[in-house]
């Protein structure tokens, strides 16, 4: 019945959480734990904070603005009494921005989501010259991993649009053909998953996974997908249900007795459905090498 649920598309949806979350057994504390979240402001980042919060857990929420930041914090809050949360302004697709939070940080740190997400309408750059949906989903993430202290667990939050993309590594900053939006986001949410995989090898400890929260009603649905959006509005799930597995990747055991996997509610998932996506090993040794030689040009 699982398999036939992602097999048709409909385990996505709040129906295959449904019939899922019957069986999910409650998280345990985190309290004295310190996480940060990155796009922390609204949808799967919000709803991350609030569940990491509610389980104690002291918990940085890392947005591109302070002032609307302190107001979802205050929100927060109100609705949890004693909730240990602190606003850190940060737009993770700028790697200098990036580089100077990893080095004023101080102090002991758990896990970090990477969570911040981006679909430009059009193609456009950073800053610093990097292809923006590239520089939040991927050097972001992947320069903010190599810099910040060891943690316990590292959470890239990916999505089941990668299943439609197979890795490319000729072109990280999408600079050949037409640029569409939803193949940009794939595109680097395959490279997610594969990076991901590639830091559990590296890293001497604590354990890296990738997740994906199913279809979830979020601003970035609405503004970036608005047909999907009004094509399955009724069956999407809520920025707490996909944020669920992200939750208990941070906080449940089982995770931590395994690296480089992905998830999808609570369940390791298969990272390819066809062969035509399937990369080789020189392919991801590819793609490594080329995010470091991009986010050293930017050092």
């Amino acid at each position: 019945m699982d398999t036939l649920l992602d097999r048709t598309l409909i385990g996505y949806s709040k129906v295959g959480y449904a019939a899922r979350s019957r069986g999910f057994a409650p998280l345990p504390r985190l309290d004295g734990k310190v996480v940060i979240v990155t796009g922390a402001r609204v949808g799967l980042g919000r709803a991350t904070v609030e569940g990491l919060a509610a389980l104690g857990a002291t918990v940085h929420m890392v947005v591109r603005g302070r002032e609307a930041g302190e107001t979802v914090r205050d929100e927060i809050v109100l609705a949890q009494p004693g909730a240990d949360i602190i606003v850190d302004e940060l737009d993770v697709s700028l790697l200098a921005n990036v580089r100077a939070y990893a080095a004023a940080w101080k102090g002991p740190l758990y896990a970090v989501v990477h969570n911040a997400g981006v679909m430009p309408p059009e193609r456009v750059e950073t800053a610093e010259g990097h292809e923006l949906t590239l520089a939040t989903h991927v050097l972001g993430p992947h320069e903010l991993t190599s810099r910040l202290p060891a943690t316990d667990r590292s959470i890239w939050v990916s999505s089941g649009g990668m299943y439609a993309q197979k890795l490319k590594v000729d072109d990280l900053e999408y600079l050949v053909g037409d640029y569409k939006p939803v193949t940009a986001y794939a595109r680097t949410k395959r490279m997610q998953v594969v990076l991901a995989q590639e830091w559990a090898k590296r890293l001497p400890s604590g354990v890296v996974h990738a997740v994906h929260p199913g279809w979830v009603d979020t601003p970035g649905i609405a503004d970036g997908l608005p047909g999907f959006k009004k094509l399955t509005g009724r069956i999407l799930r809520t920025p707490a249900q996909g944020a669920d597995t992200t939750v208990w990747l941070v906080a449940a055991r089982e995770p931590g007795e395994s690296t480089g996997r992905f998830w999808h509610d609570r369940v390791a998932r298969p990272e390819h459905y066809t062969r035509l996506t399937r990369e080789s090993s020189a392919d991801r040794r590819a793609l490594w090498i080329a995010v470091e030689r991009t986010s050293e040009a930017s050092a």
